[in-house]
């Protein structure tokens, strides 16, 4: 029984994907700066270079952070489930505001260029993927975080708030892509199709943006490497089990 719980405990497979898809999206963080550094000019607040604030913040907080909340419950199995809770609604914080930024700094971009807003399919994904994201996280935490809502309400709620979790997270990569093909249309044109090194580039970048979001999936979808209920979340699911059957709790 003990070496069994052990097993489920620490799946043998689950670190080496964990790494994996931790190599992959730093390698689209840094690949997503080297093609703004060597094709785009840099990255500052100010004339052109304001717009390439957008793509490296969205990518680095609606991809790579977003992706990384969502294994939280994979990667830390054993501890306690409040920290977790925490380090899982915190990650998802610190992606919604990167966001912000890259969503402030096109639309103040756009707005010193005369440009028009919110006329692409690219710009209505991302503004459904932000909007939802920040929806998300409120009522997530107003169920997990937030002292006021049962357990009996959390329950029926958490399958929908890990569907939901997941296929945000997905509409974020291909909203990145999206993105990454407008930017190569409005710049090179007719020169995409002769294989510009640019195009190459930003194709690779594609590529890495798509198996980070399949191996986080992946990893998602596995059952057997579920975070396992710890002691007090068991006792807490028989304690509910057994007032909704009408009896008493037990004693313990």
């Amino acid at each position: 029984m003990e070496s069994r719980a052990s097993m489920a405990s620490s799946p043998g497979a689950l670190p080496y994907y964990v790494a994996f898809s931790q190599v992959l999206g730093l390698m689209v963080v840094a690949m997503t700066g080297a093609w703004l550094g060597l094709y785009r000019g840099g990255i500052a607040w100010e004339d052109a270079l304001q717009f390439n604030v957008h793509p490296l913040c969205m990518v680095i907080g609606l991809v790579f952070l977003q992706g990384d909340a969502l294994l939280v419950y994979r990667v830390f199995r054993n501890e306690a489930k409040r920290t977790t809770k925490v380090l899982h609604g915190l990650l998802h914080v610190f992606a919604f505001i990167i966001a912000l930024v890259g969503l402030v700094a096109v639309f103040d971009y756009h707005r010193k260029q005369g440009y028009a807003d919110l006329y692409s399919l690219h710009s209505w994904c991302g503004m459904l993927v932000f909007v939802l994201s920040f929806v998300q996280w409120l009522v997530g935490f107003s169920f997990f975080l937030f002292p006021g809502a049962s357990f009996s309400l959390r329950s029926r709620y958490r399958p929908q708030h890990v569907f939901f979790g997941a296929t945000i997270f997905l509409l974020s990569v291909g909203t990145a892509l999206l993105g990454l093909k407008e930017a190569l249309l409005f710049k090179l044109g007719s020169k995409y199709s002769t294989f510009e090194p640019e195009g190459v580039l930003a194709n690779v970048l594609g590529l890495l943006l798509a198996g980070f979001g399949v191996v986080v999936l992946y990893i998602l979808t596995r059952a057997k490497w579920k975070r396992p209920p710890q002691a007090e979340e068991q006792a807490l699911s028989m304690d509910f089990k057994t007032l909704t059957e009408g009896d008493s709790p037990s004693p313990q």
